[in-house]
């Protein structure tokens, strides 16, 4: 994202850029050890994230905004004493001294847009997965969130899990050696292989159309194509199901293997319709090796209907079926099943399974929970930790400056898929590819709205 890109997202509280001269400390925490948060975006998603973040008992919940009025309607219910807004922009002119942190679950399109603008303001940002909507962007938030030095946790909820924990420890322990490859599955279908829809319909009156665009494109409003959930099927708003669900399951592998981005990436897929993105999808990363991983590492992720196909690293003993969702480790020493989710990661060892002795971790003091199968009981972990990080009592495990390469490599999935069968190289130093033709997807145009 060039300076200019950067301007144009900010321009709207330029008068407000002056105050981060406030050194970070200054900003992250309220008087009497309590936190102010503002949301942006609250239906769905962001319904469930305002939830968990509200759910701590030093937490203020001051301004809530959303582009559709019932999703006001129906949270400011919870929080009657926060203030309503249907522009982020007008937000951030009018409270900019009322709240401290800024909680983001809007569509993809939008996460940098608010973040960067929230960031200009030294405000420590909570952003839903996937971390951006374009690899410029996410490098851009890695490199203002560094530099302003603040708090910073994407929106990847199972990172904080028992079990995702675990089996980052057993990885890194060795129990199967050196890692060569890694092979990653969803089913879920956020594609869309059929035609445009064509034609126009009203507007629901709940629902201010320019603002949920953005900075997106003009178009008309169809119903059930673009809000409230199938954006994420379309390539102007979303990032596919690679973008949804790989950023869950690409993450324990790549946090517990110490991943950078990778050298190359090739998505074997239909031809692009420039509308939406292909329901089926099969993405092979290369990786530089790490001192977890084989010299030559390799990630295969599979998604759509009937994922994954059928291979040997797959397989499983008894004739067992695979989990849904998940993700399979291939070991100099055996295989390492991480199931998605709320399910314990299982050893494979010679075809068998095998029991799994977590006995020195748990001597260690690296791990002191036990594993809990139920949802609601774990899911406000990972957003304790961002409001207790922004106090001054914890740290976040998912902040920008890993995130952002994660989602980076995501992205770089995606726009494999503009060019289905070919093998393209990335250089991480430049941030560009070597096939120029691929360059343009790393960017986006932004309208002003």
């Amino acid at each position: 994202m060039d300076s200019k890109t950067r301007r144009n997202f900010i321009k709207s509280s330029a008068a407000l850029a002056s105050l981060s001269i406030l050194p970070t400390s200054v900003w992250a925490s309220s008087k009497n050890g309590r936190l102010r948060t503002a949301h942006i975006g609250i239906g769905g998603m962001g319904a469930a994230d305002l939830n968990d973040i509200s759910s701590h008992k030093s937490v203020d919940v001051v301004a809530l905004c959303d582009v559709d009025s019932n999703a006001l309607k129906s949270a400011s219910k919870l929080h009657p004493n926060a203030k309503l807004f249907r522009d982020y922009r007008l937000m951030f002119k009018e409270m900019s001294n009322s709240f401290d942190a800024v909680i983001i679950s809007t569509p993809d399109h939008t996460h940098a847009p608010a973040s960067m603008m929230a960031m200009e303001m030294n405000k420590s940002v909570y952003c839903q997965k996937p971390l951006t909507h374009h690899v410029s962007e996410a490098r851009a938030m890695r490199k203002i969130a560094a530099e302003k030095n603040l708090i910073t946790q994407m929106g990847i909820q199972v990172h904080s899990f028992y079990d995702y924990k675990l089996a980052t420890l057993l990885i890194q322990s060795g129990i199967i050696g050196k890692v060569s490859s890694v092979r990653a599955w969803s089913p879920k279908n956020w594609g869309r292989d059929g035609s445009i829809s064509k034609g126009e319909d009203s507007i629901p009156e709940n629902l201010d159309w320019n603002l949920w665009l953005g900075t997106a494109s003009n178009r008309a409003y169809k119903d059930k194509i673009y809000h409230p959930a199938n954006w994420r099927k379309l390539v102007d708003f979303g990032c596919g199901t690679l973008g949804d669900m790989g950023v869950h399951i690409f993450d324990t592998p790549y946090n517990a293997l110490e991943l950078d981005v990778p050298l190359t990436i090739k998505n074997n897929c239909r031809k692009p319709n420039q509308f939406g993105f292909p329901e089926n999808n099969k993405v092979t990363y290369e990786f530089p090796g790490t001192k977890y991983t084989t010299e030559s590492f390799k990630w295969i992720w599979n998604d759509g209907p009937g994922a994954p196909k059928t291979h040997k690293d797959l397989k499983l003993p008894n004739n067992e079926k695979l989990p849904l969702q998940g993700a399979m480790f291939i070991g100099e020493k055996g295989r390492f099943l991480l199931p998605h989710f709320m399910e314990l990661p299982k050893l494979i060892v010679d075809g068998k399974f095998k029991n799994i002795d977590i006995s020195s971790l748990e001597k260690s003091g690296k791990i002191t929970d036990k594993p809990i199968r139920d949802y609601g009981a774990e899911s406000h972990l990972h957003y304790h930790q961002f409001v207790d990080a922004c106090l001054g009592n914890d740290k976040c495990s998912a902040p920008f400056s890993y995130s952002a390469r994660l989602t980076e490599t995501i992205l770089l999935g995606v726009i494999a898929g503009r060019f289905p069968g070919k093998t393209l190289h990335w250089d991480n130093k430049t941030a560009r590819f070597k096939e120029e033709k691929a360059n343009k997807f790393l960017n986006g145009t932004y309208r002003d709205f």
